[in-house]
This record gives structure tokens, C-alpha cells and sequence, in this order.
């Protein structure tokens, strides 16, 4: 399980929020991604790979293509731990 602080750092990034909500929908190539972005390869790649290690987004290879898209399983682990933050601020009042 990655660490939700891990998390929070691979969301730090504004890129890196856009491509999970771009991946949210369908999967996407890295270069549809870059283009949209105007990022360059080199940085979209880079985006990519801080995303795949915390498991916020999953390669999937078919063929020669490689399509990468969200995984909400994170995205609940993150949920679940903002939820809780929220309530222990309830409780400080």
C-alpha cells in the first residue's frame, strides 16, 4: 500500500492532476496526453512514471500501445483518508 503522503506529492503536481482526470474517463496514450497538455515528451513521461509508482494510474500494454488510466482503488484509499482528516477537524471546534 503506498503511503498517503506519497499520494499527496503525486498530486502536487497541477500535470499530474490533469492526466488522472484525463485517464478517469478512457485510457490514453502517453503522446495524446503530452499533446493535450502541451507538455513535452520528456515531461509527460516523467508525470507518468511518479503516477504509476504511487499506483494512481495503471499501464495497460495491448500490442505495441500502451494505454494508461486511473485507478480508483487509490483514489478510495485517498477518499477514505481525507474523509477522516475531515471528521478530526469536526472535533477540534
Amino acid at each position: 500500500m503506498v503511503d498517503v503522503d506519497e499520494l499527496l506529492r503525486a498530486l502536487g503536481h497541477p500535470a499530474r492532476r490533469e492526466i488522472l482526470r484525463r485517464c478517469g474517463s478512457a485510457p490514453q496514450a502517453a503522446g495524446a496526453l503530452a499533446d493535450a497538455l502541451g507538455l513535452a515528451p520528456a515531461s509527460t513521461s516523467e508525470h507518468l512514471k511518479v503516477l504509476r509508482k504511487t499506483g494512481l494510474l495503471i499501464l495497460e500494454k495491448q500490442g505495441t500501445f500502451r494505454w494508461y488510466r486511473t485507478d480508483p482503488a487509490q483514489l478510495t484509499t485517498l477518499h477514505a483518508w481525507l474523509g477522516g482528516f475531515i471528521s478530526d477537524l469536526g472535533d477540534i471546534s
